[in-house]
């Protein structure tokens, strides 16, 4: 069976506190965009003795295959429901380290594929508690819509918010920013500056974003990493409606109410262009 995991783009996100556990409760919207890798899962043909193989393409994947989340995601129903072994083929294009959920996606979307392909008739509010164990924004891509997260990230509430046939650039600089350092240089709100307002601010219209909606990773990633920042305002050059960084960084993305030629700046990174 085969699916296409999409990435997500965070329109405002704010770091309220550090929880006892060692995260941080946040306040954010995820919306999804068709950027996609491609999952395929078939059952074991190998002759080799195994429960799951992994076989990534495409963009270079670091760490041991055990620790992808695809792997974990099988073993982690397979505890449940003692799955028949299989072979899991990732063709990775989303990239990683760029705060667009490429690797949550292809978790979450692996617990569908297995749930649809040996039948357990798992709901949705279960295949979200499976992903939820996986990564903070690992849930949200059972459902895929647009959703007010908090918490970690993997509490949800309905969000009224929609770009459809607005136009969408979203360009990757090749840059890493590891989330512990962006976590540990942010500015943190406290358990109440502000809280719920990012709820408010999005009904707002689209062409008001730009005064009103702030990502609280920016300040501290862009003192460090000034290219991402200059990304954001080539965005604006280009005439986006609103741009901002994504989740921790370093992708930076811009909304565009008509169709617009590409940049040719953002031609030399890793970059999706699309409608919403």
């Amino acid at each position: 069976m085969l699916t296409f995991p999409n990435c997500k783009i965070n329109l405002g996100l704010h770091v309220m506190n550090k929880r006892p556990d060692g995260f941080h409760n946040i306040e954010t919207v995820f919306y999804p965009v068709q950027w996609q890798d491609a999952l395929e899962v078939l059952e074991y043909r190998g002759a080799k003795k195994m429960k799951v193989g992994f076989w990534p393409s495409g963009l270079k994947i670091d760490g041991k295959p055990e620790d992808n989340l695809c792997v974990r995601a099988y073993h982690l129903l397979d505890a449940d429901f003692d799955l028949p072994p299989v072979e899991i083929y990732l063709r990775k294009n989303i990239p990683m380290g760029a705060g667009l959920g490429g690797g949550s996606a292809d978790a979450a979307f692996t617990i569908k594929l297995l749930n649809e392909k040996f039948q357990l008739k798992l709901t949705g509010a279960q295949m979200r508690k499976y992903a939820a164990k996986l990564g903070s924004d690992c849930a949200v891509f059972i459902d895929n819509i647009p959703v007010f997260a908090y918490g970690r990230g993997e509490k949800f509430k309905p969000v009224a918010v929609d770009l459809t046939g607005w136009h969408i650039i979203v360009v990757h600089p090749g840059i890493h920013v590891s989330t512990a350092d962006a976590y540990a240089n942010v500015k943190k709100r406290g358990k109440t500056e502000g809280a719920n307002q990012l709820q408010q601010q999005i009904l707002l219209p689209v062409n008001r974003w730009k005064q009103v909606i702030e990502n609280d990773f920016e300040n501290s990633v862009f003192k460090k990493y000034k290219s991402i920042g200059n990304l954001k305002q080539k965005m604006y050059d280009a005439g986006a409606v609103y741009a901002a960084m994504s989740g921790s960084g370093s992708a930076v993305f811009g909304l565009f109410r008509d169709e617009i030629k590409l940049p040719a700046a953002f031609k030399k990174m890793s970059y999706y262009v699309g409608v919403l």
